[in-house]
């Protein structure tokens, strides 16, 4: 088992990574049914002829899910838990079938509360690759981290 990690430990410029997933058609597919039912995600005939994406893309929703569980599978030492406090969300180029996502995070700054002395916070750039080293997702998030207890 990992020693869990606190703020003290997510000083800026520390990286840590996660990966590979593969993005299986089917599952992109039935993602998007359930959760961003849109022809460019459900439909490879009419993403094919989707002026923008010009082929099957997979939901940023999707996306996103799989990057958190990179996350977790990265930085799920975290004290508590990964708690995000919000962010900023980006999807510079689809995400396809048969891409393979590695996830690369870098810690930007690490700050105790000024008012609640047993946490603080974290700014973290969480940047999804495909196999191509294109960023597909780039998110830059605020998380809530619990500092080190006297006795750990």
């Amino acid at each position: 088992m990992t020693a869990p990690l606190y703020l003290e430990d997510l000083s800026p410029g520390r990286r840590f990574s996660a990966g590979p997933v593969t993005v299986d058609e089917a599952e992109l597919i039935a993602f998007a049914q359930r959760y961003d039912p849109q022809p460019f995600h459900t439909d490879p005939v009419a993403a094919a002829n989707h002026p923008l994406f010009k082929g099957l893309a997979a939901s940023g929703w999707h996306t996103a899910a799989m990057t958190m569980r990179m996350i977790v599978d990265a930085m799920g030492a975290i004290a508590g838990g990964v708690i995000g406090g919000g962010g900023d969300l980006q999807w510079p180029r689809p995400t396809r079938a048969g891409d393979v996502l590695t996830l690369d995070v870098e810690i930007l700054e690490a700050a105790p509360s000024r008012s609640r002395p047993e946490r603080g916070s974290a700014l973290i750039r969480y940047r999804t690759l495909n196999q191509a080293g294109e960023e597909v997702q780039v998110f830059t998030a605020r998380a809530v981290v619990p500092r080190r207890p006297a006795s750990a």
